[in-house]
């Protein structure tokens, strides 16, 4: 670690413009996308002391052990099976039994667009109805998002996960349901929004269908006994989410119900695809080819040693629009953690801050701070570009996208705005100026697909596991989300007034609301 903060305090007064220079032209290629880290402040001789400690750390040990089943997730003792719903090998052992769960639901995706499963007074189904929240929903909002055009014209897909009561009431709006198929997403069934949600939905069913209500609700979770009790005696769909398959990581299971049946399982099966090949890469790759590994690498380079707190991600993809807001709870709901699992303080920074959204709309809003704001935050750009698209707009997008890289990091100077803009009163000229020395990665795809949504997916989600091992943080749990529900959990009594809050501040916060 010494040898690395002195490398970065050595490398941080040069200019980021001048180390691009001599970085230039050397991508990496992994399937269906390229990554280009020239404007990061890097050398060679960086590069080789962070490969030497990500070594040390067994990077590729920690990928091997991922693949073989082994317990990776120290604290529930279980093994992170989730790249095994895309094994398109031969799965052994109990990642085997998790690959077969994908039969069901890819099956009942191709009967239902074949109409061989239909509502209960023999029509066809119209809409699909989703609902879950988390992992439950940011995956699977995400593909269905990023391939609308591909949807079926005949079956509505909506999403609610809030637990505000509109989520729902704007999610059923024009539905009929009489023509609806629910699909409830909770790995425990227990969470508190799925359940609200869903009891909403099964009344709004029963008010048309009565004690038949159940025939149009898929339920979608690793606890079928308690699903089961909560329907009462009544006889849904059932489908299993596999309880080594953590709920951030289950978009590639029958938590995406909703997208095969709306999109088509040959859709889906080729998003697998696309992960699988990333997945092949991962393991077969060397440290200095290998694309997860080398950002995880440049994750632990910026957050821990160059002590950056933030990294932004710009889709310029219309299609990834969805993009930021998965990742934030992929990394941050892994990696957001500040103790090992043994117990430990963490000695240095751990997961960033991660936002973002859409180029170019973000170009007309917080552009402005990334470019010439007093923070100079490491920035993703995400080029994902439709082969056969409106070539204007598409050159417009590439055109943009690169723009915005090379101008956060040569930025503009004094000298260069009055030689491009003489005559410029002095005040003007200098709010003008660009600071630049903003370093910036880009992931390019020049022919998007579902298999290089799938590949990206499985490529983000490596990368958060490695570095989470960079990290020492165990990438599998979420203690700070469990305690948040506790919480509300304990205020609901205190909001009903059956109770008093033990709290001064939300004491007096419960009484202001109830007046």
């Amino acid at each position: 670690m010494n040898e690395l903060s002195a490398n970065a305090a050595r490398i941080g007064k040069r200019k980021l413009s001048d180390i691009a220079a001599s970085r230039a032209g050397r991508p990496i290629s992994a399937p269906y996308w390229s990554m280009d880290t020239a404007r990061q402040y890097l050398d060679e001789k960086i590069e080789d002391a962070l490969i030497e400690h990500a070594e040390s750390r067994n990077l590729a040990g920690a990928i091997a052990r991922l693949f073989n089943g082994d317990i990776v997730n120290p604290s529930e003792n279980r093994p992170a099976l989730h790249w095994a719903l895309r094994d398109l090998g031969s799965p052994s052992g109990e990642a085997n039994g998790v690959r077969q769960s994908m039969s069901a639901p890819l099956q009942f995706a191709i009967d239902m667009q074949a109409e061989k499963i239909t509502t209960f007074s023999g029509e066809t189904f119209n809409a699909v109805l989703h609902i879950g929240i988390g992992g439950s929903d940011f995956g699977p909002r995400l593909i269905a998002d990023a391939f609308a055009d591909k949807a079926s014209p005949d079956i509505a897909l909506r999403f609610c996960a809030n637990v505000d009561p509109f989520d729902l009431e704007r999610a059923m709006q024009g539905l009929d349901p009489t023509r609806t198929l629910v699909i409830g997403v909770s790995k425990s069934f227990g969470t508190e929004e799925t359940l609200y949600n869903l009891g909403r939905a099964l009344k709004w069913l029963e008010a048309k269908l009565g004690d038949n209500a159940a025939r149009h609700l898929a339920l979608v979770t690793a606890n079928p006994d308690r699903a089961t009790k909560w329907l009462g005696g009544r006889k849904a769909y059932l489908f299993d989410m596999p309880l080594s398959v953590g709920g951030r990581f289950s978009l590639w299971s029958a938590a995406s119900l909703g997208c095969m049946i709306s999109l088509g399982a040959d859709t889906f099966e080729a998003l697998l695809e696309g992960a699988y090949e990333m997945d092949q890469h991962v393991q077969n790759a060397d440290i200095g080819d290998n694309v997860p590994m080398l950002l995880a690498i440049l994750d632990y380079w910026n957050a821990t040693v160059r002590g950056e707190t933030m990294r932004v991600a710009l889709a310029y993809s219309n299609r990834l629009r969805m993009l930021p807001t998965y990742l934030q709870q992929l990394e941050m709901e892994s990696n957001g953690k500040s103790v090992s699992p043994q117990g430990e303080e963490i000695d240095g920074a751990t997961a960033p801050a991660l936002w973002g959204g859409e180029g170019s709309v973000g170009q007309h809003s917080y552009h402005q701070w990334l470019h010439q704001g007093t923070n100079a935050v490491p920035t993703e750009f995400v080029l994902a570009l439709d082969k056969g698209a409106e070539p204007d707009g598409q050159t417009a997008v590439i055109a943009h996208c690169l723009a915005q890289a090379e101008v956060l990091a040569n930025g503009r100077s004094l000298e260069e705005v009055n030689a491009e803009e003489p005559g410029l009163p002095e005040a003007i000229a200098r709010q003008k100026v660009h600071p630049g020395n903003r370093p910036s990665t880009l992931l390019t795809c020049t022919d998007f697909s579902p298999q290089a949504l799938g590949a990206l997916i499985a490529l983000y989600e490596h990368r958060t596991y490695l570095s989470g091992l960079l990290w020492g943080v165990n990438s599998f749990d979420q203690w700070g989300v469990e305690r948040g529900k506790t919480m509300a959990g304990r205020l609901k009594p205190v909001l009903r007034h059956e109770v008093q809050a033990d709290d001064p501040v939300t004491a007096a916060l419960v009484a202001a609301l109830s007046k």
